[in-house]
């Protein structure tokens, strides 16, 4: 019995009571809150029900979770319940509904933990979108994680996500590297606006030996060679660094689109139509305050150019023109009035600001031997994805970055992410699974199978810890599905690994020296093969590796 379908027993039977006491059971919600205690011996599960609805029914909470804890204790499922406190109702499970955990993820296997929740949305999920003048640094790293996580956890709840990344090829700062570029293939100077770094004479090489006689074209000619060949290569370059880091995307977008098919002049007349567009100062603005925003923006400029609004406004337009229910944006930690700007956008086309959510991811700082790292000897000043994939590997890069939520800084140790050592939270996850596969291993070479057939003998205080942490997972999922957080996903796997770790500890799984084997060791193997797929099945929901061996 996973909390969700304890919640839902809950419910049913709490609505019994009511209804049979004359009480009005409208007052009853729809979801009742199950909870781990923090002491074992307090129950597999508390909920406080009672609390929450007694004083509302004309009841006193505390009597009215003695009804309650006597009604839960003869339903199917529970073996005991009992009042704590004020009116809390601790419960624990009967060992045949702990148990059937087991057999559930084992016969669900690479399933369980997906849900529906989301089915019938179709999600665009939008991350990264650096410009194609450098590197992907950091903090467009933590979003190449944290965004393929999320797109795995949502889709794992059932939502059609397109993962897409919207290519700047637009503005002045493509020109201000394309004069990089140029200058570097010159061999002058980094003009005083341009771009610094190795990248950069490592692209100007490659576009002259593209285009051999670029240097001998007209000046114009030659820096939109730059730009065209040398923008080509850098998005190579940053595509490859995605998909080495685990991160591929379904759709890429060049915001140039937005203008050369017209979108942008379309949504600039659907504005002047619909009022939502005014001139003044010659200058064309959003009435963006009569939608929350905490100021009109200029969509058209003064001399007739348009601001980068314009381009935004249309690319939210194609992508409701495209089928998408819901456009998640994923923008770094200087956006934050981006989020009212969006929405603003979106209900200034008539449609419901709500179809547009923006999560503004936090600043990334790599520390080695206690002292922050500030240099990259390719990008200049910048640390870029592939430093620190070249620094601690993918799955630990990967790791570090989406255990922790988007909207707190945070500090990567490097020396940490090189440990092989329990300190290390990749590894502490990942040996779990080694060790689940070495004792997989270990079972087949003594000839012994996991079993079903007795897990009613799993009545160790560590076993029932490992069988309600398994049973956690589904809602884990669920909830970071809903509050768009898979950092909740690594920060459980940690927890299950844990419990793993003390049940191996205090449960012999397989027989020592001449011990025959017996129907427990079955039964714990079954559990071992059951905790094994769901930090299985967790990982990869965050895009890291399972090792069978460390």
């Amino acid at each position: 019995m996973t909390p969700a379908d304890l919640a839902e027993l809950l419910r049913a039977v709490t609505l019994t009571v009511v209804r049979d006491r004359g009480l009005d059971d409208a007052l009853v919600p729809e979801t009742v809150v199950v909870e781990r205690p923090r002491h074992a011996d307090h129950g597999d599960y508390a909920t406080n029900i009672a609390l929450r609805i007694g004083k509302n029914l004309g009841v006193s909470p505390r009597e009215l979770a003695g009804w309650l804890a006597d009604a839960f204790a003869a339903a199917d499922g529970i073996a005991k319940a009992e009042v704590a406190g004020p009116g809390f109702v601790n419960v624990w499970l009967a060992a045949a509904a702990q148990n059937s955990i087991v057999a559930g993820v084992l016969d669900s296997a690479t399933a369980y933990g997906r849900g529906e929740e989301f089915a019938g949305r179709r999600i665009n999920l939008e991350f990264v979108s650096a410009n194609p003048t450098g590197p992907i640094h950091l903090g467009g790293t933590r979003w190449a994680a944290v965004g393929d996580a999320l797109g795995r956890v949502l889709a794992a709840r059932g939502g059609a996500v397109t993962r897409e990344y919207y290519f700047n090829d637009h503005g002045t700062q493509i020109d201000r590297f394309a004069r990089s570029l140029h200058a570097a293939a010159k061999g002058e100077p980094t003009p005083e606006d341009g771009y610094a770094g190795a990248y950069i004479g490592e692209i100007a090489e490659k576009v002259v030996a593209q285009v051999p006689g670029v240097l001998d074209q007209p000046e114009d000619q030659r820096l939109e060679t730059f730009r065209a060949v040398g923008v080509d290569l850098m998005f190579e370059h940053i595509k490859t660094s995605l998909h080495e880091f685990g991160t591929d995307f379904d759709v890429f977008t060049h915001e140039n689109t937005m203008f050369t098919s017209g979108l942008v002049d379309k949504c600039i007349t659907e504005l002047k139509a619909n009022g939502n567009l005014y001139e003044n100062d010659g200058a064309w603005w959003l009435r963006s305050t009569n939608f929350g925003d905490d100021k009109d923006r200029v969509v058209i400029k003064s001399d007739g150019n348009a601001a980068y609004i314009a381009g935004d406004i249309a690319y939210y337009k194609d992508k409701r023109n495209r089928g998408f229910d819901l456009c998640i944006y994923m923008l770094g930690a200087d956006h934050h009035g981006y989020i009212t700007r969006l929405k603003a956008a979106a209900a200034s086309l008539g449609d419901d600001p709500a179809t547009v959510e923006v999560l503004i991811g936090q600043m990334v700082n790599l520390v080695r031997d206690g002292k922050p790292v500030r240099m990259s000897k390719r990008a200049g000043t910048v640390i870029t994805l592939d430093d620190l994939v070249d620094a601690v590997g993918v799955d630990a890069a990967r790791y570090a970055l989406i255990r922790s939520s988007v909207d707190i800084n945070i500090d990567i140790d490097l020396d940490l992410l090189r440990k092989q050592s329990n300190d290390n939270p990749v590894y502490y996850v990942q040996y779990a699974h080694a060790r689940l596969s070495a004792l997989s291993r270990n079972a087949a070479d003594l000839g012994l199978t996991a079993s079903l057939d007795h897990l009613d003998l799993l009545d160790d205080p560590a076993e029932g810890e490992l069988i309600r942490t398994i049973s956690d997972f589904d809602d884990v999922v669920a909830t970071a599905a809903e509050l768009r957080e898979p950092h909740r996903v690594c920060r459980y796997l940690e927890s299950l690994a844990g419990a793993y770790h003390r049940f191996y500890a205090r449960c012999r799984v397989l027989p020592q020296g001449d011990e025959p084997a017996a129907d427990i060791h079955a039964a714990r193997l079954a559990l071992c093969a059951a905790t094994r797929q769901v930090l299985a099945n967790g990982l990869d929901l965050v895009g890291v590796g399972a090792p069978e061996r460390m």
